[in-house]
């Protein structure tokens, strides 16, 4: 098995943790794991990128051109990733801020209102776990054992006392991911 994940938006929405957390999360797994960032100088509000690959079996290459899964969190990640996807792959997005939804029906495309979700918690910044939620739902590579893990590895120490809200909201990701 050998999955492979871009995860777009703008800084802020956590995209790089995100992708750093499912990274984690597979290394507890034992697999073989890749994690690469991308992102423009001015970080928060710019556009940010990460692909992550999870895989069985040895990585040969962390770059990519197409995608199992795309996980979209604005308008200009949709419009340069959504034709990346693979064939018969899956595309996640949070409908906040798009404004050309998904057309392709050569993949199967999920929605998560994570952004409003997250509102309703009362903590904006659980979006991206809500998202992962959804993502963990419609693909579970990793178990939230590992991803719990994950957290706990990508967090300072200081921030632990927020992994059971964060757990939360991986749990509100999964039960509100809908197929498009």
């Amino acid at each position: 098995m050998t999955e492979e994940i871009i995860i777009a938006g703008f800084g802020g929405q956590g995209v790089l943790s995100m992708g750093k957390i499912l990274a984690y999360s597979g290394i507890m797994q034992d697999q073989e794991v890749s994690w690469m960032p991308a992102y423009g100088p001015e970080m928060r509000g710019g556009t940010a990128n990460v692909t992550v690959i999870i895989s069985d079996e040895r990585i040969s290459s962390p770059t990519l051109t197409a995608y199992d899964t795309a996980i979209i969190l604005n308008q200009q990640s949709m419009d340069k990733f959504e034709h990346s996807v693979k064939p018969g792959g899956v595309l996640l997005y949070d409908p906040n801020g798009i404004i050309h939804p998904p057309t392709r029906t050569d993949i199967t495309i999920y929605k998560i209102e994570g952004a409003k979700l997250a509102a309703e918690m009362g903590n904006t910044k659980i979006f991206n776990m809500i998202v992962l939620g959804g993502y963990m739902k419609v693909k579970p590579i990793v178990k939230l054992e590992n991803v719990i893990k994950g957290l706990k590895k990508s967090l300072p120490e200081r921030y632990h006392k927020l992994i059971p809200l964060n757990e939360d909201a991986i749990t509100m990701g999964m039960k509100n991911v809908i197929e498009n």
